[in-house]
């Protein structure tokens, strides 16, 4: 497995892989790796030569955000990486990415302004030009990222289609604790308490789930219904409960035959978690 930190040498060592017919896969991460990423790096190796991008990007996190101490632990990602067939580790610094302040940026406004997005304003700026970024330096045939992220999955889709890239997105489903706790880079930062608390998030997505397989279709009683549940858990702060129409994230007030996401973010202390929940008005399915 290679370590490359420089655009030229990753250039020059994926055009030798493609003169050997090589398919091309693309993990973006921010490191701080864990089973969720390696089920990527799975799906990935089943397409050809894997790279995985570790990069913790600047300008995706506002102010005030946990930027300094999102976790950073290069060397135990890289074994990870090794021990699991990646054929690159691509690492670049914050200098090798944005060698000068970016004077163009690419904004989704569709649907990096809602949801999360007024939660963290710009923070889909930063993660839409960042991934391009990656896509104009890997150049890759296909992209693996995590259905845990759903919004962000959907700014990714609706940039490749809008920019008419030749990258295949591909959107894996979350990977989940044995409490079905989604697993998260952020989730090592959570007190032995908040850990504990913090399995009402799935619990809450459980149950939107059984409400709508249920018959329930009001989706305001449902969000009171996943709200209640969260407040009464210790030391969880409900930032945002959404059911919206799974292709293009607009908010659902009656849910019909079409399928729907419910997507949650909930605080423990200074730690944010989101999560979320694929369902069919008649057989709803935790994703």
């Amino acid at each position: 497995m290679l370590v490359i930190e420089t655009i030229t040498e990753l250039r020059l060592v994926l055009d030798a892989m493609r003169r050997k017919a090589n398919k091309i896969g693309l993990v973006p991460t921010m490191g701080g790796l864990h089973r969720g990423h390696m089920e990527l790096v799975k799906q990935a190796k089943r397409r050809g030569s894997v790279v995985v991008s570790i990069f913790v990007n600047p300008t995706q996190f506002g102010q005030n955000e946990d930027l300094d101490t999102y976790p950073r632990d290069l060397p135990s990602d890289i074994a990870l990486c090794e021990k699991h067939g990646v054929d690159i580790v691509f690492a670049p610094s914050v200098t090798e990415i944005y060698p000068a302040p970016m004077g163009t940026i690419v904004d989704v406004e569709p649907l990096s302004n809602i949801l999360i997005g007024v939660l963290r304003p710009g923070h889909f700026k930063g993660v839409a030009t960042v991934v391009t970024k990656l896509f104009n330096i890997v150049e890759p045939d296909v992209a693996f990222f995590g259905e845990k992220d759903f919004q962000q999955l959907a700014v990714i889709r609706r940039m490749v289609n809008d920019l008419s890239s030749r990258v295949d997105v591909v959107g894996v489903p979350t990977v989940r604790d044995d409490d079905g706790l989604a697993c998260s880079t952020r989730n090592v930062k959570l007190t032995t308490d908040d850990r504990s608390s913090a399995i009402v998030v799935p619990n809450a997505l459980r149950l939107a789930e059984l409400m709508i397989s249920n018959g329930e279709r009001d989706t305001s009683i449902i969000r009171n219904a996943i709200e209640t549940m969260i407040q009464n858990v210790p030391n969880a702060v409900v930032q945002s409960v959404d059911i919206c129409d799974v292709k293009t994230l607009q908010a659902v007030t009656k849910i019909g035959h079409d399928p729907v996401v419910a997507l949650i973010a909930v605080k423990f202390g200074e730690v944010s978690l989101i999560d979320q929940i694929v369902v069919e008005a008649n057989d709803g399915t935790l994703q």
